[in-house]
């Protein structure tokens, strides 16, 4: 592959590299200066959950409709679009001079955002034909483990060292850089037919994630008793009932929950899903375990975070060079969630009195691990969709693994709270180290049931992508996209579905 950014595929990787890089980094380091934005707005910690309650609900209304979006106005001018929107809401929520005026351009922040991913990732495999996605998927990598790891080591030391202003300010280059380079390089593509705007599906599907976002963040800081809790998730689950409902009956369906008849995308969203709930969880635990529970400081503890990303990126060069090759998703898959298992039901035989040393090295196994379920997933959950489905496909996809992100984290808080973060020791409070134990026996548990559903996924369905088949010309790409089912699935093909 020719490295000139020119190359479309180039173009596309940087881009969408940059800006992946730069939103998900953006939630991690923004949760590290809760405490000092409380100290400056005078805000309670009940009341600085807007901040990041904000931006999860603006994210979850707005990603749905990111896949028509997309095909309506093309890819460029979307990504770009949204990368610019980001950008300037960070500038703003720098120089904010109130807490509303920061929660406010926070939600604006969450906009740009949930077109961004679903939008990037859509370019990314109309530009790698199947039989490269495995490389494309190795690329995907890098944002998602190395921005959570260095969030919280660049946050703390902006926030010591300089202000938390600069902790928003920090996205102005890279979105500069991402929107500059892709106005110069990013190639155009636009469906020939979007179809009508689904201004229904938009109302359910965005009023609906948006309420079971909100409980679900708020559930365990309020209390899953709480009228609140109770009521967002009561009717945000009406709502996306009556939309799955509303969507299959449409003739131009804002979600094209059909996707979800192929067998393959089924499977993998669902190991995506719970690997994803499994793996943010943890991050989220081993933050508070090692601040809270082990009483290190912000920057030790994105220090000892760390290795996490070196092991994502170490696995996800063996995952594409050697493993998904060699054995396929399937195989790679289950190896991966039994490792992430094993590190976080490892990392709960850490007390007080084991060296760091330990955990660091845990982290870094669960990264190696995790990396072996980011590849072979993203590879292959899109195998078998044509590339006039690919937006819509990506949309379903971001929009669960953001879901099972969610859940992840509410799921193990729950639990810590549960068993309780503090007891007497001496008529003394002291941290209770066993209730972040517990927390990653959970996550563990949820990454073995997420082995059992990549039980459920055919390699054979995947055979495309496993190695270059084709000649990796464009044209050649979108014909043989439009091609006949496998063998192993005599299902109608999901490109055919209305």
């Amino acid at each position: 592959m020719s490295l000139s950014p020119r190359n479309p595929k180039v173009a596309v990787s940087v881009v969408f590299v940059a800006a992946m890089f730069m939103s998900i980094m953006d939630v991690t380091i923004v949760n590290v200066t809760l405490p000092t934005l409380g100290r400056e707005f005078d805000i309670g910690p009940s009341g600085l959950s807007a901040i990041s309650v904000g931006y999860l609900a603006s994210l979850a209304v707005v990603i749905p409709a990111s896949g028509w979006v997309g095909d309506r106005f093309g890819g460029k001018r979307t990504l770009l679009a949204a990368v610019a929107l980001f950008t300037i809401a960070s500038m703003l929520c720098g120089i904010a001079t109130s807490f509303a005026e920061l929660v406010a351009f926070r939600i604006l922040q969450g906009v740009g955002g949930g077109l961004l991913t679903p939008t990037g990732m859509a370019m990314l495999f109309r530009a790698f034909p199947p039989g490269e996605r495995v490389r494309a998927s190795g690329i995907l990598t890098i944002p998602t483990a190395f921005a959570p790891a260095l969030g919280p080591v660049l946050g703390g030391l902006l926030v010591t060292d300089l202000s938390w202003r600069w902790v928003f300010f920090v996205n102005l280059p890279i979105g500069l850089f991402a929107l500059l380079f892709g106005l110069i390089y990013l190639p155009e593509h636009v469906e020939p037919d979007a179809g009508r705007f689904d201004i229904r599906g938009f109302l359910l599907s965005g009023l609906g994630f948006a309420l079971v976002m909100v409980g679900i963040s708020e559930g365990p800081e309020r209390g899953w008793a709480s009228p609140l809790i109770l009521s967002s998730l009561a009717v945000g689950a009406v709502l996306l009932v009556a939309l799955v409902f509303d969507q299959l009956r449409s003739r131009a369906p804002l979600l094209h929950l059909r996707l979800f008849a192929d067998r393959l995308f089924r499977s993998t969203n669902a190991v995506m899903f719970l690997a994803t709930a499994a793996f943010l969880g943890s991050l989220y635990i081993v933050a508070l375990f090692f601040q809270d529970g082990l009483g290190l400081s912000a920057l030790n503890s994105g220090l000892s975070t760390f290795p996490e990303a070196l092991g994502v990126m170490a696995g996800s060069q063996v995952t594409s060079r050697i493993l998904y090759p060699a054995f396929g998703p399937r195989r790679v898959m289950i190896g991966g969630l039994l490792g992430v298992g094993t590190m976080a039901a490892l990392m709960s035989l850490v007390d007080a009195g084991t060296n760091l040393w330990w955990m660091r090295l845990a982290m870094f196994g669960l990264g190696y691990s995790m990396s072996h379920v980011f590849v072979p997933t993203q590879a292959a959950a899109f195998a078998r969709i044509s590339p006039a489905e690919t937006g819509r496909a990506s949309t379903l996809f971001n929009a669960q693994r953001q879901l099972g992100g969610a859940i992840g984290v509410a799921v193990l808080s729950t639990a810590l709270a549960a068993v309780g973060t503090s007891h007497l020791v001496a008529g003394r409070p002291a941290p209770n180290l066993t209730s972040y134990h517990v927390a990653l026996l959970v996550a563990a548990g949820i990454a073995l049931l997420g082995a059992l559903a990549a039980l459920t996924i055919h390699d054979a369905d995947a055979d495309r992508t496993r190695s270059r088949h084709d000649s990796g010309s464009d044209s050649h790409h979108a014909q043989d996209s439009h091609g006949g089912d496998t063998p192993s699935n005599p299902s109608p093909r999901t490109s055919q579905v209305p």
